[in-house]
């Protein structure tokens, strides 16, 4: 491996000049600088983490907080951590991965430890029991998510409440009266998770706003939870033709069984899904839908986080406008 010692040597400069270069603690010239950074990317020089992190009091690290739940879609999680690893390498920082359903215990651990220098929360409940805590500790933090007081936090998320609200208007102006709104599993709104809660209000308001009748059912996923959850629709709601679905594992399924049901898709009923593009241009109906922007969240996080390190970040809200794209499987009400 090569050496601090050695790059001075290559770079004809003092080893403590090589260090100042590393850290940034003192002023050095431009030429001086940009020689010694020629030299280490030419002998291919990588600063001992543990020396550096001794040295500047910085770890070089992110720490990000994904549970990964049962009830959660987890590619879309994964795409948001992945985008969060490859925006903070691009800007020096290694990414500490903490997956387990920890709560407070995770933000108490990073927090109370020289582990990282800053922490991303993702899963963000609305009430969520890590945010005392982290408001507490004063380290630095980005939400990817939005809770119910936002005070004191820096949060990057999708506008779910918007997203809700594009997706009935698309229907009404196709003249759908009658929609149902297949949800997340019930466990989701039990911990009330921040984009399920936010879908719905924004659907509700403008349900309203639009004289729309909305029925709204959690479902678990899969073929047998979605055929009980359509049954219920149908028994509650007869006139239903417009369904919204904020579910990955029911998108196919409900397809199927409107199909088997002789209700073709869209004549007889329009679907619309908040989901990634990926699922929704591959289903057997290609469907309208709101794409989840799993990397532009991720990276938006990870441009906060490095700003507010650097001083120069704020506490603020960043809400990504929806877009909703039309497709093959939302048309005109039947009469």
């Amino acid at each position: 491996m090569v050496t601090l010692a050695e790059v001075a040597q290559h770079a004809g400069v003092s080893a403590s000049t090589v260090s100042y270069v590393l850290s940034g603690k003192r002023s050095i010239s431009a030429s001086t600088r940009e020689r010694v950074e020629l030299s280490i990317r030419q002998l291919g020089y990588h600063p001992n983490a543990g020396a550096r992190a001794l040295a500047s009091s910085r770890t070089n690290i992110i720490a990000l907080m994904v549970p990964l739940r049962t009830d959660m879609y987890v590619p879309v999680m994964m795409e948001i951590a992945i985008a969060v690893a490859t925006t903070a390498r691009t800007h020096g920082y290694d990414v500490l991965l903490l997956t387990g359903e920890e709560g407070p215990a995770a933000v108490r651990r990073i927090a109370g430890s020289s582990l990282a220098d800053a922490m991303i929360l993702m899963d963000v409940e609305m009430h969520d029991e890590r945010l005392p805590l982290l408001r507490e500790s004063g380290r630095t933090a980005v939400l990817i998510g939005l809770p119910a007081d936002t005070a004191g936090l820096t949060c990057v998320d999708l506008d779910f409440e918007a997203t809700g609200a594009l997706c009935v208007e698309h229907l009404s102006d196709l003249g759908h009266r009658e929609i149902a709104v297949i949800g997340e599993a019930a466990a989701v709104y039990e911990r009330h998770t921040g984009f399920a809660e936010r879908t719905v209000d924004g659907i509700r308001a403008k349900a309203q706003e639009t004289g729309v009748r909305v029925l709204h059912r959690p479902c678990e996923g899969g073929y047998a939870a979605m055929a009980g959850t359509l049954a219920r629709v149908y028994d509650e709601r007869p006139g239903t033709t417009g369904f919204i679905v904020q579910n990955e594992a029911a998108v196919e399924p409900l397809l199927n069984l409107l199909q088997q049901q002789g209700r073709a898709v869209p004549e007889d009923v329009s679907v619309v899904a908040i989901c990634p593009e990926q699922v929704a241009t591959q289903a057997s109906v290609r469907l309208t839908s709101v794409a989840i922007p799993a990397q532009e969240m991720g990276r938006r996080a990870v441009e906060q986080v490095v700003a507010k390190l650097a001083g120069r970040g704020t506490d603020e809200v960043e809400l990504l406008a929806p877009e909703l794209t039309v497709r093959a499987s939302t048309g005109p009400a039947p009469a």
